[in-house]
């Protein structure tokens, strides 16, 4: 006859020891406990998933920066040379294409920004039917080419556009007065049509998390809309702006379209003198230096504006 141990186990009471799997026997005791046979997962280290983009980054980007770098300290004769740039910066074309750039983008942005700041606050604070469309359309707008803007203004203001036409057509006169577009304006006045929505863009953003609390506020104690844009919304709009108008000024010394396309033969930034060196002339060593300046002045442009931007809390 059993003894009450074993009928107790068999019936599910709790005296004697739990069987280590479901329907067999009990293990014997000293046996080690059964590991699940299955293995875990191996993770992917992380620096793999960087490896990825890291060799795309290098072969778009690096690899042929690299290129241009060792051109233009390779002079035609062959060897290794600052010869390149002694020449490049020596000649008279160089500099006035970097003064011609510089002050085309230095004119630009300062266009761009005022320009730029005063409609973003028509559009945020002067309620007018549209204006949500017209906030929408900027968005739109920076998708444009900037050649598209330039064949605009040229149906409308070039030789044959259709402020001569109206002119000559009102007047009776072989041509119209207006022919800026081949100048140093019209290249200026282009390219604040073209990049004034980059600057838009981040004050209307920034605009939209405005407290409207201290303008009332303001206007409740009697100031003036001058005042209350001057000593409330300009404070909290200066890192929009900052950012606005940095991204301009690079794009701006990188601009080679809008040059391009209004015909200012008389108008050489750094981007036409590498175009006109390497197409035109076959001078890559030059080219490549001219293309090495630019990159060194965009690039310090940006590093500035990481270090003031970072001190100004935006």
């Amino acid at each position: 006859m059993p003894s009450a141990s074993v009928i107790r186990h068999r019936s599910g009471g709790t005296t004697g020891p739990p069987s280590p799997q479901a329907g067999g026997a009990a293990a014997p005791a000293g046996t080690p406990p059964v590991q699940d046979s299955a293995a875990p997962a191996r993770r992917v280290p992380a620096s793999l998933w960087a490896l990825p983009p890291v060799v795309a980054l290098v072969l778009a980007f690096v690899y042929p920066l690299a290129l241009v770098v060792r051109q233009s300290f390779t002079p035609d004769e062959g060897g290794t040379s600052f010869a390149p740039y002694s020449e490049v910066f020596a000649s008279e074309s160089f500099r006035s294409a970097l003064t011609t750039t510089v002050w085309l983008a230095a004119g630009s942005t300062a266009g761009c920004l005022v320009l730029g700041f005063t409609l973003a606050l028509v559009i945020a604070f002067v309620p007018f039917p549209g204006a949500r469309a017209v906030a929408r359309f900027i968005d739109v707008f920076l998708s444009f080419p900037s050649f598209l803007i330039t064949l605009a203004l040229l149906f409308v203001y070039g030789t044959a556009g259709m402020a001569n036409g109206i002119w000559t057509g009102v007047t009776g006169g072989p041509d119209g007065p207006f022919h800026f577009l081949t100048t140093p304006w019209g290249v200026l006045l282009a390219e604040i049509t073209y990049f004034t929505p980059f600057v838009m863009r981040p004050l209307l953003a920034a605009f939209s998390q405005l407290d409207t609390a201290q303008m009332e506020v303001a206007s409740s104690l009697g100031a003036r809309p001058a005042r209350i844009v001057r000593r409330v919304i300009l404070p909290e709009a200066l890192p929009a702006l900052a950012a606005g108008g940095s991204l301009v000024l690079v794009m701006c010394l990188n601009e080679f379209g809008i040059v391009l396309f209004t015909g200012a033969k008389d108008v050489t930034t750094l981007p036409m003198l590498v175009y006109s060196m390497a197409i035109l002339e076959s001078d890559y060593p030059a080219a490549c230096v001219v293309a090495v300046v630019n990159i060194v002045i965009s690039v310090g442009l940006y590093g500035l504006y990481r270090v003031v931007s970072r001190r100004a809390g935006a």
